[in-house]
């Protein structure tokens, strides 16, 4: 989705510490025991290179860990745009997450033993997009490209974060992106999330996956474009 964005704004692109082309001998098990150890990443990236308050768009838990960062410092944030984010994906009373404990457990475990093999199977079921195999493909490499002891541990970290009661503190204006039927962050989730987080704003794409960025990229920038035009934060505003 860059390009759509890039004409009318600065962007800034980045690899959280453990993947991508970040330096795997930065990843410390301590500090990224919590998203908080990501949070302050990002913290730290804007004040190097950012003058005035950012939009920061994150996918999934990098929307997590960026709604994280505004908490801690919302006077460095104009908005969040949270693409797929879950603040728990454990079932609990009053709250459906969309797995059991013993679902994530069994995730985690398979994904211990067998890493690639766990790749393999879960990348399209995360992906979804039928219509679009090729987006599948894509996915099953990045995984394969992390590190296996480091995806193993930042899995856990993601799948046994409960962030619920930190949805209140929200003050920065955040867009939810959500797909209609996604695997990893129902529908339902969306929902919760709309209304725990005062003010935000609830936009759902018709899309198979966790993944709308990408296998609905036109809908997602239609959103995202919306939503900064009715905050005044469009480009050239």
């Amino acid at each position: 989705m860059t390009p759509a964005f890039s004409a009318g704004y600065t962007t800034l692109l980045f690899d959280l510490v453990g993947s991508g082309k970040s330096d795997l001998s930065a990843y410390d098990r301590n500090k990224y025991s919590s998203l908080h150890g990501h949070a302050r990443d990002v913290l730290e990236l804007i004040d190097e290179l950012c003058d005035g308050p950012v939009i920061f768009v994150g996918h999934s838990v990098s929307a997590m860990i960026g709604m994280l960062a505004a908490i801690e410092r919302p006077e460095r944030f104009a908005a969040n745009v949270m693409v797929g984010p879950s603040p728990s994906f454990i079932n609990e009373a009053g709250y459906v997450g969309g797995f059991n404990r013993e679902d994530i457990e069994e995730l985690l475990e398979t994904l211990e033993q067998n890493y690639l093999g766990w790749s393999s199977s879960m990348a399209p079921a995360i992906m979804g997009a039928p219509d679009q195999p090729e987006l599948s493909a894509e996915l099953v490499n990045s995984f394969c490209r992390t590190d296996p002891d480091i995806a193993r541990h930042f899995a856990r970290v993601t799948f046994l974060a409960d962030h619920r009661s930190d949805l209140p503190k929200v003050t920065t204006p955040t867009l939810i992106l959500q797909s209609t039927d996604d695997f990893l962050a129902p529908v339902s989730v969306g929902e919760y999330m709309h209304r725990m987080i005062p003010g935000s704003t609830l936009s759902t794409i018709d899309n198979i996956g966790h993944c709308p960025h990408l296998s609905a990229a036109g809908a997602s920038i239609d959103a995202i474009q919306r939503f900064l035009h009715g905050h005044g934060l469009q480009s050239g505003a």
